[in-house]
C-alpha cells in the first residue's frame, strides 16, 4: 500500500504539547492548518483528519514506549507488566513507617462521561493496563463475576454519591465518569488507577480502583486513604475485598490504615464524621488536605468534550497521555512546589508549638489533674482511634447546626426512598445548596474580618493568602450561584436589577457578594417569590446556627475568664454569627408563620456579653444579675461547660502543633527522596543504553545517545532542585525560627543566616 499522506515530526509535536497546554482538540488543530493554508475558503486544502487522528494516534504510542525505555529493553514489547509506563512519584519512592505512609485520594468525575459510539473491538486501545487507566478486559470481567452488589444507605448526611449510586442516568452512554486513586500529597495520577462507571460512584467500582493500585504497593505499613464518602465507604470495605478474586486481592491485616475526608468536603459531614475522619486532627497527617483529585480533575475536565465522542480505545489512550503530562509537570515542579511549602510550614510549626507551649503552660498551673488525663486520653485515642472515646467530641450537648442539617437530610433521604425527589441538580440538594450558602457567608465575614486586620505593614506573605483565600472563595461562589439559580430564579433578577442601579461594571469582591439566601431576598423586595421548603430549610439551619454562636459565645467566655492569653476577636466573631442567624430568622418567620422564636432567640446587646461571675457595667456582686446567654435551653453546669472547652481547645492546640511538624519533617523526608529518586532514575537510563546487542551501528548510537540524554536530564533536575533548595538539604544545617524571619543555623559553626 502507497503512502498517501504523512506529517513531519514537529508537527505531531507542536499538536502533542499543545494539546496538553490548550487542551485543543485533533479536529481544531487540522482546522487550524486548514485555514493557514487557504482562510478564504476559496481553495480549500483536501480532508486529511481521517489520517490526522490515525498518526496522532501512533504518535502518542511511540512517543509513550520510547520515554520508557522499552526501545532499549531486548524483549521489546514482549511481556509488557501493567503499570510499566507509568511516571512515578519521586517524593513516594520508599515506603515504610509514618513518615514513609502512602497518602491516597479517592473521586469521580461524572464529567468525563463517553457515548456508546463505538466498540473495544471497532476501537481498541494501544496502551491497555500499562499507565493510568486499567486493563478493561480485567476490570469487564470483575464487574460481570460479582455482579450487582448492594449498597448501604448513607448514615451521615444524605451524600449522593451514597444513596443515588445506582440512579444515574446512563441512557447513551458508555459510561457516565470515570473514578480515580491518586496520591493526595502531590496529586500524581497512581498507576491503574483510573476506571469508567456505568452507573454513579458505586462501591464495587471504586473497590476495584483501589485494589488495582495497591497490587503494586503490597510492601508498605501505613496507608490513608482520603475519600468524600470515606466514614461510609470504609465500613464493610475488608469484607467486600475478600469477598473479591485473588487478583486483585488486598491484605489489610498488617497495615495501619487511616480513612478520613477530604478538608473542603467535610463540613458537610455530622459532627462525629468531622472529628473521627479530620486530616487536622489525626496523627500523621501533616497538613495534607485531601483534595488532590479535585485539583486533577480542574485540568482534565477542559478536553471531556473531545473526548465524549471518541471510541473507547482513543479515549483511554487520550486520557493517559494527559495524565501522564499532567504527572510530568508535577515532577518538574516539585522544585519550586516544596521550597514553598517548607518556607511557609517552618514559621507556622514554630509558631503553633509555642502557642500550644504558653497554653499548656498556664493550664498546668491551675488544674494538673485535668491536663494529665487529657494527655493520656488524647495519645490513647491517637494509638486506637476505633475503641477509644474521641477527646475532641463535647459531652455537653444542645442543639447544633450540624445536627439540624442531619435531621433535614435523613428527611430527604425517607422523600427519595418513597420517589419524591425535589432536586433539580444532579449532586446538589435543596439542603446541600442552603448548608453550603450559610457556609460561605460564615467564610465572608472571616475573610472580611482578616482584610481588615491587614496593616501598612503586613508582609507580602500575609496578603499572598488573602489573595489565595480571595480566589478560592470567589471560584466557590460563582460555582454556587450558578445551582442557586435552578432553585431560586429570581435571585438573578435582584442582581440584575442592584447591577443596573450601580451602573458599575466592577466585579465584586469575594467577600462582598450578597448570596442572596432566601431570608435575603426578602429583605430585598417582598414580592419575591421562593420556594418554601428552601425558606424552611434555612429557618431550621438558622436555629441550629443560631445555638451553635451562643455555645462558641459561652464558651470563649469561659476560656477567657481562665485563661491568661486569650483573643477577644473570638468573642465578638461568636456574637457577630448569632446577630446574622437571627436576622435571617427574623426575615423568615412571616413567610412560614413562626412567632414564638423570638422568645428562645433574644436581640442580643453588648452589654449582655459577659461571663456567669460578671455583671452589667455598674453592678456590683450583691445585685449583678446573670446574662439571658447563661439562662437560656442548653446550658450544662458551669464546670462542665468550661472543662468541655478547655478540653477541646487543648487538644487541637495539641493537634494544629503537632500537624506542622509533621508537615516540616515530611516536607525534609520528601526532599531527600526526590534526590535520591532522580539520581536511581538517571542510573537506570544509564544501564539501559548497552542493553540491546546487534545492532546497526546508526541504530546503536540513537538509542544509546537518547538513554545518555535522559540520565543527564534526571541528574540535571536533581542538581537544580539541590540548588534550589539549598541549606534546607543540607546535612550540616538546621532550619529554626525565633521572633524574626526565617533563618539557618550552621551546626559546625553556629553562623546564622536569614533567608
Amino acid at each position: 500500500m502507497w503512502v498517501k499522506t504523512a506529517a513531519t515530526f514537529r508537527l505531531l509535536h507542536h499538536f502533542h504539547i499543545l494539546s496538553f497546554e490548550s487542551k485543543a482538540s485533533a479536529f481544531e488543530y487540522w482546522q487550524t492548518l486548514s485555514r493557514l493554508s487557504d482562510n478564504s475558503g476559496i481553495d480549500p486544502p483536501k480532508d486529511r483528519y481521517e489520517a490526522l487522528l490515525r498518526m496522532i494516534k501512533e504518535w502518542r504510542n511511540l512517543t509513550l514506549l520510547k520515554r520508557f525505555g522499552r526501545g532499549h529493553d531486548p524483549e521489546g514489547l514482549n511481556l509488557v507488566p501493567a503499570r510499566s509506563f507509568v511516571l512515578l512519584v519521586p517524593s513516594q519512592f520508599c515506603v515504610n513507617r509514618w513518615l514513609y505512609g502512602l497518602f491516597v485520594a479517592i473521586d469521580a468525575n461524572f464529567r468525563l462521561a463517553q457515548k456508546n459510539v463505538s466498540s473495544d473491538i471497532a476501537d481498541p486501545g494501544l496502551s491497555n493496563g500499562w499507565s493510568y487507566f486499567i486493563e478493561e478486559k480485567g476490570y469487564k470481567g470483575f464487574l460481570h463475576e460479582v455482579g450487582k452488589q448492594p449498597q448501604e444507605k448513607s448514615t451521615c448526611a444524605s451524600h449522593n454519591a451514597v444513596n443515588l449510586a445506582e440512579t444515574k442516568n446512563s441512557r447513551g452512554l458508555a459510561a457516565t465518569g470515570a473514578g480515580t486513586v491518586d496520591c493526595s500529597c502531590h496529586n500524581f495520577k497512581r498507576p491503574c488507577t483510573v476506571g469508567d462507571l456505568q452507573k454513579g460512584e458505586k462501591y464495587v467500582n471504586m473497590d476495584y480502583l483501589f485494589c488495582s493500585t495497591m497490587q503494586f504497593a503490597k510492601d508498605l505499613i501505613v496507608l490513608n486513604i482520603s475519600y468524600d464518602i470515606a466514614c461510609q465507604w470504609s465500613k464493610n470495605l475488608r469484607e467486600r475485598i475478600v469477598k473479591y478474586p485473588d487478583r486483585i486481592h488486598v491484605d489489610c491485616a498488617n497495615k495501619f490504615v487511616t480513612f478520613l475526608v477530604p478538608k473542603f468536603h467535610l463540613p458537610a459531614h455530622i459532627l462525629a464524621c468531622q472529628i473521627t475522619y479530620s486530616h487536622n486532627l489525626l496523627r500523621g497527617m501533616g497538613r495534607t488536605d485531601g483534595e488532590a483529585p479535585e485539583r486533577g480533575w480542574a485540568n482534565i475536565n477542559p478536553i471531556a468534550t473531545s473526548t465524549r465522542k471518541m471510541g473507547p480505545g482513543a479515549r483511554r489512550d487520550t486520557l493517559d497521555d494527559h495524565f501522564g503530562d499532567f504527572n510530568w509537570k508535577k515532577v518538574t515542579n516539585l522544585g519550586v512546589s516544596l521550597l514553598q511549602k517548607i518556607k511557609a510550614a517552618i514559621p507556622e510549626r514554630d509558631q503553633h508549638t509555642r502557642d500550644f507551649r504558653e497554653f499548656n503552660d498556664t493550664l498546668v498551673a491551675e488544674r494538673p489533674e485535668e491536663v494529665s488525663q487529657w494527655k493520656i486520653a488524647i495519645e490513647r485515642w491517637e494509638t486506637d482511634t476505633s475503641t477509644s472515646t474521641n477527646p475532641f467530641g463535647a459531652t455537653t450537648t444542645t442543639m447544633t447546626q450540624a445536627s439540624v442539617r442531619l435531621r433535614l437530610a435523613q428527611k430527604e433521604a425517607e422523600d427519595l426512598e418513597r420517589g419524591v425527589d425535589y432536586s433539580l441538580h444532579s449532586e446538589i440538594l435543596p439542603i446541600v445548596l442552603i448548608s453550603m450558602g450559610i457556609g460561605m457567608e460564615e467564610e465572608q465575614y472571616r475573610l472580611r474580618w482578616d482584610i481588615s486586620a491587614l496593616g501598612a505593614h503586613s508582609t507580602d506573605l500575609q496578603r499572598s493568602k488573602i489573595q489565595d483565600r480571595t480566589n478560592a472563595l470567589q471560584r466557590k461562589i460563582e460555582q454556587w450561584c450558578q445551582v442557586q439559580l435552578l432553585y431560586m430564579p429570581s435571585a438573578s433578577r435582584v442582581r440584575t436589577t442592584r447591577s443596573s442601579s450601580a451602573g458599575t461594571s466592577t466585579e465584586e469582591k469575594a467577600h462582598e457578594i450578597d448570596l442572596l439566601l432566601p431570608s435575603k431576598l426578602k429583605e430585598h423586595t417582598r414580592d419575591t417569590i421562593c420556594d418554601e421548603r428552601l425558606c424552611r430549610f434555612e429557618w431550621e439551619l438558622r436555629r441550629g446556627q443560631s445555638f451553635d454562636a451562643l455555645d462558641d459565645l459561652r464558651r470563649h467566655l469561659l476560656l477567657r475568664t481562665h485563661l491568661y492569653k486569650f483573643k477577644d476577636t473570638n468573642i465578638r466573631e461568636a456574637a457577630d454569627q448569632y446577630r446574622r442567624a437571627r436576622n435571617a430568622l427574623q426575615n423568615l418567620h412571616q413567610t412560614l408563620g413562626e412567632h414564638d422564636w423570638q422568645d428562645v432567640f433574644l436581640v442580643l446587646e453588648v452589654s449582655h456579653i459577659h461571663s456567669m461571675s460578671e455583671g452589667e457595667v455598674g453592678q456590683s456582686e450583691g445585685n449583678r444579675t446573670l446574662s439571658w446567654i447563661w439562662k437560656m435551653r442548653g446550658v450544662s453546669t458551669a464546670g462542665d461547660v468550661l472543662t468541655d472547652a478547655l478540653q477541646i481547645e487543648w487538644c487541637k492546640a495539641r493537634a494544629r502543633a503537632n500537624r506542622w511538624t509533621e508537615e516540616v519533617e515530611l516536607l525534609l523526608e520528601e526532599m531527600r527522596r526526590v534526590r535520591v529518586f532522580l539520581s536511581w532514575h538517571a542510573t537506570w537510563w544509564d544501564e539501559q543504553a548497552d542493553r540491546r546487542v546487534g545492532l546497526p551501528a546508526a541504530e546503536a548510537e540513537g538509542i544509546n545517545g537518547y538513554a545518555r540524554r535522559q540520565a543527564v536530564l534526571r541528574r540535571n533536575i536533581r542538581d537544580a532542585f539541590t540548588s534550589m533548595w539549598g541549606v534546607f538539604v543540607a546535612p550540616t544545617t538546621t532550619v529554626t525560627v525565633t521572633e524574626g524571619p526565617l533563618s539557618v543555623v550552621d551546626t559546625r559553626t553556629a553562623r546564622t543566616t536569614a533567608l
